[in-house]
C-alpha cells in the first residue's frame, strides 16, 4: 500500500486532483466512493471509476446533492463515457463479523480489482486507505472535489438503491425501496414488530436489540 504525498489540498475545480495526477505522471486515475454505510439494513457498496483524461461531465458532483432522477441519468452517462468502472460490495453477513469500516474498505478494494486496465492512482473519498499497492491519495469531502470520486459515488449510490428496489420485494414489509435501508421511524417500527430480515445488520443499534437470542 502506497500513500502518495505529491498532492496539496487547493482544489480549483473538480478536475484539480486529476491534472495533478498527471503532473506527477499517473496516466489512469481511478476515483473510488461507496454508498450505504450507514444504513441498518443491505450491503454496502462501492465503486471505482476511471474517465478519460480531460474529461468534464456538466452536472456530475456528490451523489448525495443530486435529485434521483439526475443520478440515474447520469448514470448512463458515466457508464458510457468511462474507460473502466468496477462495483463492489460489503454483505450485511460481512459487515457484522468485520464491522462497517473493514467491510467498506473490503468493497473498494474489490472495485478497484474489477478495473481494466489497473488505475496507475486512486483517489479516495474519505481518510481510510485500502489494502493495494497502487498509489492512493484519501481526499475528506472527495466526492465534491473531484470528478472522478464524484462519478463514483453516483454509480455506488444508483447501484444501492436498484439492488435495495429488488431487496423491497423479496424481503416486502420493510419499507426498503422507499428509505434504502436507513433507520427511519416507520423502518424501526418495521423491525419492533418483524423482527430483523435477512439482510439486516444485526451489529447495528435499532437492529441488534431485536434480535432473538436461543435460549440455551
Amino acid at each position: 500500500m502506497i500513500q502518495t504525498e505529491l498532492f496539496n489540498n487547493s482544489p480549483v475545480d473538480l478536475l484539480y486532483f486529476e491534472r495533478q495526477a498527471l503532473t506527477n505522471g499517473f496516466h489512469l486515475v481511478a476515483g473510488v466512493d461507496e454508498a450505504g454505510r450507514g444504513p441498518l439494513a443491505g450491503p454496502v457498496v462501492a465503486a471505482a471509476v476511471i474517465l478519460p483524461a480531460g474529461l468534464h461531465i456538466e452536472e456530475v458532483n456528490d451523489s448525495k446533492k443530486l435529485s434521483p432522477d439526475k443520478r440515474e441519468r447520469l448514470f448512463d452517462v458515466i457508464m458510457s463515457m468511462a474507460v473502466s468502472v468496477g462495483v463492489g460490495m460489503g454483505s450485511p453477513e460481512l459487515i457484522d463479523r468485520i464491522n462497517i469500516l473493514q467491510a467498506t474498505r473490503h468493497a473498494m478494494l474489490t472495485a478497484v480489482s474489477q478495473l481494466t486496465p489497473q488505475p496507475d492512482i486512486i483517489l479516495i473519498d474519505g481518510i481510510s486507505t485500502i489494502e493495494s499497492a497502487i498509489p492512493q491519495k484519501t481526499i475528506k469531502k472527495g466526492d465534491s472535489l473531484s470528478l472522478s470520486i464524484a462519478a463514483a459515488s453516483i454509480i455506488a449510490k444508483v447501484t444501492r438503491d436498484r439492488l435495495m428496489r429488488e431487496l423491497d420485494t423479496i424481503h416486502p414489509g420493510y419499507g426498503f425501496a422507499g428509505h434504502k435501508g436507513y433507520g427511519s421511524a416507520a423502518h424501526l417500527e418495521a423491525i419492533r414488530c418483524l423482527g430483523p430480515s435477512p439482510i439486516h445488520r444485526l451489529s447495528f443499534g435499532g437492529v441488534r436489540e431485536h434480535v432473538s437470542c436461543p435460549s440455551s
